[in-house]
């Protein structure tokens, strides 16, 4: 029994006389003492000496040492998500707002989506396959009109490799990780938005996008690639998959691998910044992913029939004056009208009819024009004063019948829109010669329309015959002709498009470049890249 091993007499000392052990059996306690002695489980060892009938109860399976070191064996909590816990928390700073100003977050809600509360880390161990896969495409964002430095490449570079050197497990290496981790983070996240919807237009979910269940969150994209081992492909899954920006980027990436001349490196970094600012514009102004369309761009001068991601027609156009300059929207066309009538814009007879009025009323008649007053009844124009109208009181509106003089020519294309443009013939069809050809109030005008309006019939299998230029003349009878299938029209600026794999650089006619070059890349001025006579370059 423990008591009776504990009331045990004291051990000689040295000095005393050894007991004759020559034939005797030798005590077995001084052994057990030193025993105890160097282990120093005294207390324990001698009563399981003793006490057989105690160890029996322990599990044959468990040895004794593994019950002894069962706690110090115990998973230790990774400290990693309370170190990325204690990053984000806005506690101290008083918003979230304000703690990731202090943190130098730039997608700071989108962080703080991607951990969640349980602030698992994202991309550790750091010299796995997904960050470097994800810096390895930052450092490329110049090829998507991005500058690598918004998303602190070379820190987060710099921080990677420190990762690699420093010892495992040692403290400043944790806080290290847990602040590439956020950094990362931050820097994907960012990019991914920027990629999507632009760098310079803050992003708001509209009712539709919400009923349709199209909103995209990068957050979640984010953390199911890392799980899958899709990051390069989830960061580019949201910019616009439309054929304009398709071609734009990869022309601009195809670009930036050509090394620059040594004594142009300047105008390269204008040209790169033109590239740029457009794939900014098409990330603002996203085609739908229809199959079939007609696109205007307006510094082009062109209007071009997409069918399944290929030019099908190609018409040159003229648009709106810098004065009027045509609007960008997006519409279908409906139908077309055949020998148009024209209802001249209460703008244009204020502004330009009006004062050959007051000069002299024959200016109708010589022009095709006649007046109507506000219930439809034709006037004659000699029996207004016109010396007391104005443009407020203004109460007549002035039209031009159907004929080859019509400013609308032989056919217009209807397309519902706020701004009551469309797109027409012209009678002026010398300017389709010019190499600019913004010389409109804002209507666009159509070089070969009837071609157009073959095209649309043709498109919906209608046998429909249209008359041809002379008919036309003859028999200046309006037509409506009503399309079964509406087809999407986008009106869009433009100013560097991709021609057969090259950048193509336009005139800026509206001068709307400098804003946005300055709001991306920063106030120094820049020569311009494309002559003020308006012909492309092509590199």
């Amino acid at each position: 029994m423990l008591s009776d091993f504990l009331s045990l007499p004291p051990q000689p000392s040295a000095n005393a006389a050894r007991p004759e052990t020559s034939g005797a059996r030798r005590p077995w306690w001084p052994l057990a003492r030193r025993v105890a002695r160097r282990t120093r489980l005294l207390s324990c060892w001698v009563p399981l000496l003793l006490a057989p009938q105690w160890c029996s109860q322990l599990p044959a399976t468990q040895p004794l040492a593994a019950t002894l070191t069962t706690e110090s064996t115990a998973p230790q909590p990774d400290p990693l998500p309370a170190l990325i816990r204690a990053l984000l928390d806005t506690t101290a700073a008083g918003s979230p707002e304000a703690a990731d100003a202090q943190l130098g977050l730039a997608a700071g809600p989108d962080v703080r989506t991607f951990y969640g509360q349980d602030c698992i880390p994202g991309w550790l161990p750091a010299a796995g396959p997904s960050p470097t896969a994800a810096l390895r495409l930052l450092a490329r964002a110049a090829e998507f009109g991005l500058r690598p430095t918004d998303y602190a490449t070379p820190r987060l570079l710099a921080l990677h490799d420190s990762l690699a050197r420093n010892t495992p497990g040692a403290p400043p290496r944790l806080r290290q990780q847990a602040r590439f981790d956020v950094a990362l983070s931050d820097a994907v996240l960012r990019f991914m938005r920027d990629l999507s919807r632009g760098r310079l237009r803050p992003y708001t979910v509209s009712a539709a996008e919400k009923a349709a269940g199209r909103l995209w969150q990068p957050a979640p994209v984010l953390r199911a690639a890392l799980a899958a081992g899709t990051v390069p492909a989830a960061m580019l899954a949201g910019q616009p998959t439309h054929r304009e920006y398709r071609q734009l980027q990869q022309a601009l990436a195809h670009w930036l691998a050509r090394p620059p001349h040594p004594d142009s490196a300047t105008f390269h970094r204008v040209q790169y910044e033109h590239a740029a600012l457009n794939l900014e514009r098409w990330r603002w102004n996203v085609l739908p992913p229809d199959s079939d369309y007609v696109l205007i761009n307006i510094p082009a001068y062109e209007l071009l029939v997409v069918a399944h991601d290929s030019v099908v027609r190609r018409h040159r156009v003229v648009v709106g004056k810098p004065e009027t300059p045509t609007p960008t929207l997006s519409s279908q066309i409906r139908s077309f009208t055949l020998a148009p009538d024209w209802h001249v814009p209460r703008s244009i007879a204020t502004k330009e009819i009006l004062p050959h009025l007051r000069d002299d009323a024959g200016y109708l008649a010589r022009n095709e024009l006649a007046l109507y007053d506000a219930r439809g009844r034709q006037l004659d124009p000699y029996s207004v004063d016109w010396s007391r109208v104005t443009a407020k009181n203004f109460a007549y509106s002035i039209r031009q019948g159907a004929g080859c003089e019509n400013a609308l020519g032989n056919v217009v294309f209807r397309f519902a829109n706020p701004y009551a443009v469309y797109l027409h013939d012209t009678p002026m069809r010398q300017y389709f010669d010019r190499p600019d050809r913004a010389l409109s109030h804002g209507c666009i005008r159509l070089q070969h329309p009837l071609q157009l309006a073959a095209y649309l019939l043709r498109r919906e299998g209608r046998p429909v015959r249209l008359p041809s230029e002379e008919e036309c003349a003859r028999q200046p009878r309006p037509r409506d002709v009503r399309l079964r299938r509406p087809l999407p029209l986008h009106i869009r600026y433009a100013t560097c498009t991709a021609e057969n794999g090259h950048l193509r650089f336009l005139p800026d006619i509206y001068h709307r470049d400098e804003a946005i070059r300055r709001a991306l890349f920063g106030p120094v001025g820049r020569p311009r890249p494309v002559a003020q006579g308006g012909q492309p370059a092509a590199l």
